[in-house]
């Protein structure tokens, strides 16, 4: 009996099967090959491996580098990092960079990839956008994809920016407390032998522009061993878990390349305080959480420092605050009259300066001025110097950059009328006279009533002699005095009064809120603090913690301390009112007087 045959499958099935079959194999298969013909590893492995020399050829691309060992029979590859000195190490190494290096595939291979392979990128990312929208922390390579995750941290090897302690002037009480950090890095035996350990973290705090970063790179100029620089912002991400990744991957690079530095600017950025709120479970405060935990991680003896800069200390979370994680607190303030001095003569070297340049009233001049403030006067000094066509800075220009960084520059365009001219003249001259008739009062340095970008039409600098870190009751009332002259001043030879005592106005009434509500200077309140600052280093911004009937008692005593010193300062012009026309004469016709030339016309 003849078997009978079942009838053949339609072809679509075999289709089918075969198209299933190179899916599998593509998905399967070719990432093990991939894998064993190119071998990944981290940007630790590949600095290594440049420093023993032991690179052939290498190509960068934009978010890759490939790389092959001396001999060319194995290729890497590494994650693209920003490391500017990367090019110049590779040639000192003897390294060839390549245009392209491929490793070859079979030619089937490179047909089905041309086909299938945008077809699984496009269904890929889809899944891989849709898992990270719902997942709530990234880690591991697959939050690496598109270099999101990657720290990114700009790494400088042994100090590239060739900065030390030298070129830190001011700080001499932040420079001594990083020192024993240098040392730490160069001779860690001296300290395990007697069982101390570095402090694992130490937070630079204080104003803008006083050098904190400066100082970071300094520690690792004088250590030379790599440093780590990333900036708090630059952790936060659109993407949950996202800075908690970049965390994990930067504090991996850390300890690879240790010892070195790890360094987190404006780390307030993600080191707020924690709220407590339900549901607050945020991308910053995972990204805080994973920080405390790498920093928890380390060992006292493991070779990394981490060193963080913040403006805003009392805003941090006091998990990071606590010993074990930033065992050590650096104030770097503004600096001192010596401080302000040193600075001014290291950047003066950059620049030509006349030698008889007088760096100790520049210094006293620039009085609350901070580093970079100061970098900025001399610059401006040098600026000055070429339009002026001279070859090199003078005292004059010293001092009018100074001006131009208080008050702004001179307004070439702005004419004032004769009676203005001689309101401003009488205005200027009333502070200032004022100011020299009472004790305990800074000496006139420079009168002046050209008109300033700023908007000030003129004003008075006055200058001390030293610093002062104290200030009695007395003075604090001269000020006030001298603040409310320039209008006492237009009230007495003018019967009348403008608006250009807005700023003096907004000064004496500050000054005599403070005195009252903070510095216990009342006789009605003694020494109960009423106002407490919120803000310490970004502008002191305070705030009054007392109920609404204090308030109202507080405001009458700041208006009854006005209206007392401003009184005083009515008698005090009414009684030297030859001396307030003789001045006002004087400044009206030269437009600006030295304090010598006040003080010689007021004593004669």
């Amino acid at each position: 009996m003849q078997e009978v045959k079942s009838p053949k499958k339609p072809i679509i099935y075999y289709y089918i099967i075969a198209i299933a079959a190179l899916l599998l194999f593509n998905l399967l298969a070719i990432p093990y090959m991939s894998r064993a013909e190119i071998e990944e590893v981290d940007y630790g492995t590949f600095m290594k491996l440049t420093e023993q020399k032991k690179i052939g050829q290498v190509e960068v691309r934009d978010n890759e580098i490939l790389f092959t060992n001396k001999s060319g029979d194995r290729i890497y590859k590494t994650g693209l990092m920003d490391d500017p000195d990367r090019t110049q190490r590779l040639y000192d190494s003897g390294a060839q960079f390549s245009q392209e290096i491929v490793e070859e595939t079979s030619p089937w291979i490179s047909i089905l990839l041309s086909w299938i392979l945008p077809l699984l990128i496009f269904v890929g990312i889809g899944q891989y956008m849709y898992k990270k929208m719902l997942e709530k922390a990234g880690g591991g390579s697959n939050s690496m994809m598109f270099g999101m995750g990657k720290s990114n941290a700009k790494v400088y090897v042994k100090s590239s920016s060739g900065i030390k302690f030298s070129d830190v002037a001011g700080e001499d009480e932040a420079k001594e407390n990083l020192t024993e950090i240098v040392e730490y890095l160069h001779d860690p035996k001296k300290y395990t032998e007697i069982g101390a350990s570095m402090p694992k973290g130490i937070l630079l705090v204080g104003p803008p522009g006083t050098g904190k970063t400066m100082l970071a790179k300094a520690v690792a100029g004088e250590a030379d061993v790599p440093f780590f620089s990333m900036s708090g912002s630059e952790f936060v991400e659109m993407f949950v878990g996202m800075g908690a990744s970049k965390v994990r991957d930067l504090f991996k690079q850390a300890k690879e390349k240790a010892p070195c530095i790890v360094f987190i600017d404006e780390i307030d950025a993600i080191g707020k305080k924690r709220d407590g709120q339900i549901g607050g479970n945020d991308e910053r405060e995972q990204t805080l959480n994973q920080l405390l935990t790498e920093m928890d991680g380390f060992e006292g003896n493991n070779g990394v420092i981490i060193l963080a800069a913040t403006n805003r200390p009392e805003s941090l979370d006091p998990a990071l605050l606590r010993p074990g994680r930033f065992d050590r607190r650096v104030p770097v303030e503004l600096p001192d009259l010596k401080g302000r001095e040193e600075i001014l003569k290291v950047h003066a070297r950059k620049i030509k300066v006349d030698e008889n340049v007088d760096f100790n009233k520049i210094a006293r001049m620039a009085s609350g001025a901070s580093g970079a403030e100061l970098a900025n006067i001399v610059n401006e000094a040098a600026l000055r110097a070429v339009r002026d066509n001279r070859s090199c800075a003078t005292q004059q220009d010293l001092e009018e950059s100074i001006e131009v960084v208080i008050a702004g520059y001179q307004k070439k365009n702005a004419i004032l009328s004769d009676k203005e001219k001689k309101i401003v003249s009488y205005h200027e001259i009333g502070h200032a006279l004022v100011a020299a008739m009472q004790t305990h009062s800074a000496p006139v340095q420079k009168i002046t009533i050209i008109p300033r970008t700023s908007g000030a039409l003129g004003y008075t600098m006055q200058v001390e002699d030293s610093d002062h870190y104290l200030m009695t009751k007395e003075e604090m009332e001269n000020k006030i005095a001298t603040f409310t002259a320039g209008r006492a001043a237009e009230e007495l030879i003018f019967g009348s009064i403008t608006t250009g005592a807005s700023n003096d106005i907004e000064q004496a009434t500050k000054l005599a809120r403070v005195m009252i509500a903070r510095y216990g200077m009342s006789d009605t309140f003694d020494m109960v603090a009423m106002e407490t600052v919120n803000n310490q280093y970004l502008g002191g911004d305070s705030s009054l913690s007392c109920s609404a009937d204090t308030q109202t008692r507080i405001d009458e005593e700041v208006i009854e301390l006005v209206k007392k010193q401003h009184e005083k300062a009515r008698t005090i012009l009414k009684e030297n009112e030859e001396k307030l026309h003789q001045l006002s004469q004087f400044l009206y016709e030269k437009e600006t007087i030295t304090g010598t030339e006040f003080m010689s016309i007021l004593n004669s």
